[in-house]
Order: C-alpha cells, then sequence, then structure tokens
C-alpha cells in the first residue's frame, strides 16, 4: 500500500507584520487552540525587543532563526545488529520547526517571569548567537561532526 502524499501547507502571515515566519512561531506557540493569548505573547515580545534593545523586531526574530537554524542532524540506523547515530542535512521546514520549538522549550523552562519577557529574552540572545537555544544548534552539530564516520550508512 503507498504512503499517505503530505501536501504543503499554504501558511498565512499574522495579523500585524504580514509575516509568514512570525504566523508560523504563533501557531507554534500556541496551546490549547487559544490563539489570541498566542498573539498576545508574541506581540507583547516584540514591543519588549523594541523598547529595550531599540531595534526592529522582526528583524532581530529573523536573525535569531537565523542562528538557531540547524544544518545537520543525527538519526538513528539499525545495520547488522548495531545502531549507528548517521548525520543528514535537514530541510528547510524541519529547520524552521526545530528551531521554533527550542526556543519556546528554552523561554518555557525560565521560571520567574512572564512569558513574553522570556521569549524576549530568548529572541534577543539567539540574534547575538547567545543563549540556550544555540547551544542546543552547537550541540546537534557537534554530535552530527563526531558521528561523520557514519554518513556512508545514510539512506
Amino acid at each position: 500500500m503507498r504512503k499517505k502524499r503530505n501536501y504543503k501547507r499554504e501558511h498565512t502571515g499574522d495579523l500585524k507584520y504580514q509575516n509568514v515566519a512570525v504566523g508560523r512561531f504563533i501557531n507554534y506557540l500556541m496551546e490549547g487552540g487559544k490563539k489570541a493569548v498566542a498573539e498576545k505573547i508574541m506581540y507583547d515580545a516584540f514591543d519588549r525587543i523594541e523598547k529595550k534593545h531599540k531595534g526592529n523586531a522582526v528583524e532581530v526574530f529573523e536573525k535569531a532563526f537565523e542562528n538557531i537554524s540547524p544544518a545537520v542532524e543525527v538519526a538513528s540506523r539499525r545495520v547488522g545488529g548495531a545502531n549507528y547515530q548517521v548525520p543528514r542535512p535537514v530541510r528547510p521546514e524541519r529547520q524552521y520547526m526545530l528551531a521554533a520549538r527550542w526556543i519556546i522549550a528554552t523561554a518555557a523552562a525560565k521560571k520567574g517571569k512572564p512569558m513574553a519577557e522570556k521569549l524576549a529574552d530568548e529572541l534577543f540572545a539567539a540574534s547575538n548567537n547567545e543563549g540556550t537555544a544555540v547551544k542546543k544548534k552547537l550541540d546537534m552539530h557537534r554530535m552530527a561532526e563526531a558521528n561523520r564516520a557514519f554518513a556512508h550508512f545514510g539512506w
């Protein structure tokens, strides 16, 4: 039986900036179908970035995603009774998804501040190539580099 075809989705931009990447990130940020809450958190974070760091929030956002998006990842592959971590390139859609997931997870893990403030701090840190999400990307690249010898097991 054939596998179901995975159709590409048409993503719409967010309400305020008409930016597709921001709209997708709001959808990742949303919990329990509460999009208005996710939009409020996102736009509050953007306001904090613009006030605190005197920069265009959308540019900071895009720079952060550029710095966090991984180029390679490792996938587990079973060959002859042994599991190998095989490095593979990451598709652009998956790069965005991983970066968004890491930013949200690292911001949510911090305690004691509102989510908008934590998100603003994490986005600004990532735009400067710092922060926990960037560290996660570097760890992934380091793991792929360490397992480069198994690249010929790729499929």
